[in-house]
């Protein structure tokens, strides 16, 4: 493919658990030939998605936009086609790399919409099974919820505070928010 701008890549996953994932896309990315790959963990259904946020703005005519699949750059078929045109407004070109697409034609365009309306109904699916699965196990006595991640790290929060690690050093270490690292520290002390 050629293109005469930048090639951008955008890297999302849900949560800081995720970080195989996001190292994942980073390489199918970088193997796509993207020069500057925005990366973030954050749920797609966040209202804020600083690094997209970020993306989308330094973007410039004649650049093409590089997702590896569209339900990391979009929450819903509404959404993905709203950020397609806003990009396709900018004279970007958007490349969904697991789908083989292009934005540009009608024929990818069409593709686009009906992949993502296939992705966000498989999602849908899933969250049903998944919410009948815990109502299950809850009625039978066998739901005890997720762990608090960053609660289960504060042993290693607390070690690297007193080896002298700044919050943020500690959050990056641990796989954490800094919101999470002080909130150790205060059920601590």
């Amino acid at each position: 493919m050629t293109t005469s701008g930048a090639i951008i890549g955008y890297a999302r996953t849900s949560t800081t658990d995720q970080i195989a994932g996001l190292e994942d896309q980073v390489i199918e990315l970088t193997k796509a030939g993207c020069t500057r790959i925005h990366r973030e963990h954050v749920s797609a259904i966040a209202h804020h998605r600083p690094e997209l946020e970020a993306a989308l703005d330094w973007v410039r005519s004649g650049d093409t936009f590089v997702v590896t699949k569209p339900d990391r750059l979009a929450r819903s078929v509404t959404d993905l086609l709203g950020i397609v045109s806003k990009l396709r407004e900018k004279g970007v070109t958007v490349r969904i790399l697991s789908l083989n697409l292009t934005s540009g034609d009608p024929t990818s365009d069409l593709l686009m919409s009906l992949m993502g309306a296939i992705s966000t109904w498989e999602r849908e699916i899933m969250l049903e099974r998944q919410r009948a699965g815990i109502a299950k196990a809850k009625a039978e006595g066998r739901y005890k919820g997720r762990a608090p991640t960053a609660r289960a790290k504060t042993p290693e929060v607390l070690r690297l505070k007193a080896e002298g690690k700044t919050a943020a050093q500690i959050a990056l270490a641990v796989g954490v928010s800094r919101a999470s690292v002080y909130r150790a520290f205060a059920e601590a002390s």
